[in-house]
């Protein structure tokens, strides 16, 4: 993949956040927080680690995505409509019956999504599924999960990091997003040792980073390559609702259905985030 500056992974970022916006707007539903929150790790992955084409989202040799966190579908759905997977006008039929775009990952009917989800806990196992069939078939080919701090707490994906870690399949790449104050950080004021000591124990290259600073998630491509028969896991501190610093302060939540007065003022207050 070409490489993509700064400053184009910014500017994508913020078409997102306002395309998030008026999709939740459109279908009164979703998930604002937790999609603003999960911007800069999927328009990274999409702008610059994913081997996708977008006019051939089906190509075998393409790199597997599974969004394990359906939380922030809007998110998932918006960065691929700004990478040109559908055309943008999609995003405004979001959630509703027989839209393109259901309030879950859809493999069948949405182009560029690889794998249908619909609760938290699965994708673990389902991305290590992928990696292992893909494994021997198509060596080339990169499984990449992202996942919610909770997952962590759930015994299904535990399972899975279990098997993951005896079938060694360096082709997978789990990207767990702890948001602040979450269980990813329980042990320390916002850390992620609990995490990181569990994971490295069971022997997977585990790699720390800012879910909204793209230098530091970059910093991650370079510990997790390797052929030393183990998995990665990036551990990404983000912010729920990161990038409408005045979100933080109205009394809305991930359940609040957005009036055309608080869109607008959302879109008003829209900024870039620094990086």
């Amino acid at each position: 993949m070409d490489p993509v500056s700064l400053k184009t992974l910014q500017e994508r970022a913020l078409v997102v956040r306002r395309d998030i916006v008026g999709m939740l707007r459109a279908a009164s539903a979703g998930s604002l927080f937790s999609s603003f929150s999960a911007v800069e790790l999927l328009v990274w992955l999409y702008g610059a680690v994913l081997r996708t084409a977008p006019g051939e989202p089906d190509e075998d040799n393409r790199d597997r995505f599974v969004l394990s966190r359906v939380s922030a579908t809007p998110a998932l759905y918006a960065v691929l409509a700004e990478r040109g997977f559908f055309g943008r006008e999609e995003l405004w039929s979001y959630a509703r019956l027989g839209s393109l775009l259901q309030a879950a990952p859809d493999r069948p009917r949405t182009p560029g999504v690889d794998v249908s989800c619909g609760a938290p806990g699965m994708g673990a196992g389902i991305a290590l599924g992928l990696a292992l069939a893909l494994k021997d078939s198509r060596p080339t080919v990169r499984v990449f999960c992202l996942m919610g701090a909770e997952e962590l707490m759930m015994g299904a994906t535990w399972e899975a990091l279990d098997l993951a870690a005896a079938r060694a399949p360096e082709n997978l790449t789990l990207i767990v997003e702890c948001p602040e104050a979450s269980s990813c950080g329980r042990g320390t004021p916002g850390g992620f040792d609990w995490a990181a000591d569990r994971l490295s124990a069971m022997g997977c290259r585990v790699a720390r980073a800012d879910g909204h600073d793209y230098a530091s998630l970059e910093e991650t491509r370079s510990s997790l390559s390797g052929s030393d028969g183990r998995f990665g896991v990036v551990l990404a501190r983000t912010v729920h609702g990161r990038g409408l610093p005045s979100l933080l302060e109205c009394p809305l939540d991930d359940a609040s259905v957005l009036d055309n007065q608080v869109t607008e003022l959302l879109i008003r207050g829209l900024e870039d985030v620094p990086s």
